[in-house]
């Protein structure tokens, strides 16, 4: 139950949360636009949850979350590169252009950290909270280069300066129509991912435990692999982040877990669904 839960919540968590974070912070994407994008199309996105806890119905509740797992596995990726081309497809081409290079002792970074312990980690923190694409080099002194060429006093200021010298464009940026549709069509397919392993979840827990002691077997499991993995995906990826340069990096953790909650649903998860009842 709790490789489940933890499944389906970081699966819900990306495909609303992680998106608009992604879109506003890494993209650089207008904060009005990135929330009316997002919000529209989680709400176009709804259907899915309806209709695949219907279709479980017919075909059982293992069935479409596994296949909702198995589609997460191949398209988590793919749709946010589709996501990230769409807000800003300039920011990838500056950074083949100009490939930031940040070079350290340690590079020490914590996610919960107010201000970094040291100046390669206070670099990292920079580069992966705007979204900026980076390589890192373990050297004697912290040093960073933009296309070749060194940043001396690499301060925010500075390195503002370098980057936007370097076609980084470190403003907000509001795509075209097809940029926006194509934003939404993205959103809408990661609704689907959520929507089959979420919309059978609500009867097959009911189903799987006995009335009297229904509730404290439902919420307890759910709850903490909902709080735990759900509640620790934003610190845990921008971990990732931080520590690769990749501003896709992050999606690791959903992808890792999810790699875990299908093994769990295939080897462990018993249909709730009579066959008789499926069969009508």
């Amino acid at each position: 139950m709790f490789g489940i839960a933890a499944g389906l919540t970081v699966i819900w968590y990306t495909a609303t949360f992680s998106v608009l974070s992604f879109t506003q912070q890494a993209m650089r994407l207008d904060s009005t636009v990135a929330q009316l994008v997002t919000g529209v199309g989680v709400l176009a996105g709804l259907f899915w949850f309806v209709f695949f806890g219907r279709l479980s119905d017919r075909i059982g509740r293992k069935r479409p979350i596994v296949i909702g797992y198995i589609a997460t596995l191949v398209l988590l990726f793919p749709l946010f590169w589709v996501i990230g081309r769409a807000a800003n497809p300039d920011l990838a081409a500056a950074a083949a252009r100009a490939p930031v290079v940040v070079s350290g002792p340690a590079c020490r970074y914590s996610p919960f950290a107010r201000e970094q312990a040291d100046r390669c980690g206070q670099m990292l923190d920079y580069f992966s909270k705007k979204g900026i694409a980076y390589t890192t080099v373990r050297a004697p002194a912290t040093v960073v280069t933009v296309g070749g060429v060194t940043v001396d006093d690499p301060t925010p200021a500075r390195l503002d300066a370098v980057l936007a010298a370097n076609d980084y464009k470190l403003g907000t940026v509001v795509p075209g129509a097809a940029g926006i549709v194509e934003l939404l069509l993205a959103i809408i397919a990661l609704s689907a991912l959520s929507g089959a392993t979420y919309g059978p979840v609500a009867a097959l827990l009911t189903e799987m435990f006995p009335p009297r002691i229904r509730y404290s077997s439902m919420s307890i499991p759910y709850h903490i692999g909902c709080g735990y993995f759900g509640g620790f995906l934003p610190f845990i990826s921008q971990y990732v982040v931080a520590r690769t340069g990749n501003p896709y990096a992050g999606l690791w953790y959903t992808w890792g877990v999810v790699a875990i909650a299908l093994v769990v649903t295939v080897l462990g998860l018993r249909e709730t669904v009579p066959i008789a009842r499926r069969a009508r």
